[in-house]
């Protein structure tokens, strides 16, 4: 049962030495960990305490619920991911190069966001209405990008957006072919993997001078 504290008073008042903002950080980082790992439905409280070397009760103390954790760590992720992949619509396949770049970097990004595809409902719809904003102000670059000659206007901006998305994802959704590269591919490096789909992207939707 989720637990609450006396008002006013932190969770970690009564430890000595400790910042509440201290527990407060390991919990987030712990829950990352756990929800990249084992999605919502799987993942266990008590371990995220384990991990953050804290109790259950004080998880709750700062979190109603594991549904609220995973929230606040959606949320978290999906504004550093918004953050790290700008768009320039003059240049897509470099757009598509930061995606690989930062889930390259950050699989965990990868896996948070399938893990809420695949277990939130419509009633969660606030917990993706970030990306949904972000979205669509891609889409309103990309028309204005196309108004003023540097797109192809053929295109349907949200094909144009999916497709790149895709493409810049392809190894981070399919580690068993990534795994298969390391032996099989005549370059197996990341900067290989790099290169085959930024170039994709570019005959697809080529750079603008």
């Amino acid at each position: 049962m989720p637990r609450s504290t006396t008002p006013g008073q932190s969770p970690d008042a009564a430890v000595a030495g400790e910042s509440a903002d201290s527990t407060r950080r390991r919990i987030v980082a712990a829950a990352k960990e756990e929800f990249a790992r084992h999605g919502i439905a799987g993942a266990r409280v008590d371990r995220i305490a384990k991990q953050a070397r804290t109790s259950k009760e004080r998880v709750y103390a700062y979190f109603r619920s594991k549904e609220a954790l995973y929230a606040h760590v959606s949320e978290r992720e999906l504004t550093a991911l918004i953050e790290a992949t700008q768009l320039d619509p003059a240049d897509l396949p470099g757009y598509a190069g930061i995606l690989f770049d930062h889930f390259t970097a950050h699989p965990d990004h990868y896996r948070l966001i399938t893990w809420g595809r695949l277990e939130l409902d419509e009633s969660a719809a606030d917990l993706t209405a970030p990306l949904q904003a972000t979205i669509t102000r891609k889409l309103d670059q990309l028309r204005d990008a196309q108004h003023r000659g540097l797109l192809d206007p053929a295109w349907d901006p949200v094909d144009v957006l999916a497709l790149i998305n895709q493409i810049a994802t392809t190894w981070a959704g399919q580690p068993e072919i990534g795994a298969a590269a390391e032996d099989q591919a005549a370059d197996p490096s990341t900067a290989a993997r790099r290169a085959a789909l930024v170039t994709a992207v570019e005959r697809l939707f080529p750079r603008t001078n």
